[in-house]
């Protein structure tokens, strides 16, 4: 027997050539340095960490300095006054949101430096907050993404930051602008894809917009709302390909989904700057715009859907669309929709207003619960636009109501007409007494106030 297998072994070797061992060897060589290299590189894009603006105390605008002040300042005729108060009565914003220094004046003091000053304030206070706070070199930046839908200076935006803070010369920077309440998502997007092409890269993305000088003095009531909505914020998010900082990490991208329904005529002017009869410039937000909201989401929601809910709901949801085609669902039982809190477990729903958080609610299927933090969000801070999704995430944060494992869903909504997702997966334990813009007055939260129910 071992006779046999001694003649085996010395034929198999003399078949063998060198030729054949080495390239076998180096094959193999090959495969365990791929293996090694598919193990340790990082495709993942990490959230290090988050800051939003704190306005000053000085600068908030209770109901009764909002309604006065217009009425002294004289830009608006007794039924303008009258329309501004009635909805700002129901919309669900507190006395603790701000505006800046130039809006408080009489008249309403709008300029390019008065505008500069407002976004150098905000950014420039957020940067530095988030940058010292990790003791983080400027220069060590490679992505730098800013996004301010009506406010488009010339440097830009991402300059006036890299001057400030002596950013590298070489670093990637892109400002954006026009791109509605829905940029704060985008420019994460953007950013991302920055992150998948450049590695081992640091990238810092700021969401804000300027309230100066976007105050409408008209008639239309349209343009009025936005005078009653919107607020002053900002948010500074770092992010990181690097395989290190995951385990700083606070969260993980997970998914992110784009949605643009601008070839409908309807959905393209739900939200648009234009002058009025007189010639006052403002922003027109229609009264198709909770509908066209609905048929954005209803469309993310069909991309979305399939990366992150369990096949069993999908199936349900197939086969209702499937039945209603064929006439075998009841009219009145509509299609199914999809219950998204089996595979997440919080929702950020842009705090555009009121009748937005609840109109989403409402096509989610979602509790009220759900939208706390939205709510909250548009109680303590108004509406920020693109930061507003932000200041939720950190609601939630602040609350402790975040676990390691834990999936959030951002939802943000921007003229165009755009629906932005994103989902985000905790990825370490958040602790709740880190101080945030929210950390002050989170104790009086969540307020039980009817206007918010």
């Amino acid at each position: 027997m071992e006779t046999t297998l001694l003649r085996s072994f010395s034929f198999l070797a003399a078949e063998l050539s060198p030729i054949f061992l080495t390239n076998f060897l180096a094959t193999t060589v090959l495969v365990i340095a791929a293996a090694f290299y598919f193990h340790f590189r990082s495709n993942g894009i990490y959230l290090i960490d988050f800051t939003c603006y704190l306005p000053p105390d000085s600068l908030r605008v209770p109901t009764s300095n909002f309604i006065e002040h217009i009425e002294i300042s004289g830009m608006h005729d007794r039924e303008s006054v009258d329309f501004q108060t009635k909805v700002l009565e129901r919309s669900g914003i507190g006395a603790e949101s701000c505006m800046p220094i130039t809006v408080h004046e009489i008249p309403p003091y709008s300029s390019l430096k008065a505008t500069r000053n407002e976004t150098e304030t905000v950014l420039f206070t957020i940067v530095k907050d988030l940058l010292s706070k990790h003791k983080i070199n400027p220069k060590s930046i490679d992505i730098l993404v800013s996004n301010c839908s009506l406010f488009s200076p010339t440097p830009s935006i991402t300059s006036m930051v890299i001057n400030k803070f002596g950013f590298r010369s070489n670093i990637k920077s892109i400002n954006l602008s026009g791109m509605g309440c829905s940029a704060g998502i985008l420019s994460i997007s953007l950013a991302k894809d920055l992150l998948k092409v450049h590695k081992n890269c640091l990238a810092l993305v700021l969401s804000m917009e300027a309230v100066t000088p976007n105050g409408y003095g008209g008639r239309m009531k349209s343009m009025l709302l936005p005078n009653i909505l919107f607020r002053m914020g900002a948010a500074a998010i770092l992010l990181s390909n690097r395989k290190q900082d995951k385990r700083i990490a606070k969260y993980e991208l997970q998914h992110l989904v784009r949605t643009h329904i601008g070839s409908d005529d309807e959905a393209y002017q739900s939200v648009f700057q234009t002058p009025d009869e007189a010639g006052h410039v403002g922003v027109s937000l229609s009264r198709a715009l909770l509908r066209v909201a609905t048929k954005a989401l209803r469309s993310n929601m069909s991309e979305l859907g399939p990366l992150v809910l369990p096949y069993s709901v999908q199936l349900r949801y197939a086969w209702s669309v499937i039945c209603k085609k064929l006439w075998f669902l009841p009219s009145k039982k509509g299609i199914y929709v999809p219950n998204f809190k089996k595979a997440l477990e919080h929702f950020c729903i842009h705090a555009g207003g009121r009748a937005v958080i609840d109109g989403i609610e409402d096509s989610l299927k979602l509790h009220k619960e759900d939208g706390e933090a939205s709510r909250m969000t548009l109680h303590r801070f108004g509406n920020t636009s693109s930061s507003s999704v932000w200041y939720e995430l950190c609601y939630l944060e602040a609350k402790g109501r975040l676990k390691k494992g834990n999936r959030v869903w951002q939802i943000a909504f921007g003229s165009g007409f755009k629906c932005n997702s994103a989902i985000w997966k905790c990825i370490s334990d958040i602790d709740p007494t880190k101080r945030n813009a929210w950390s002050d007055c989170i104790h009086f939260y969540p307020t039980q106030n009817d206007t918010l129910n």
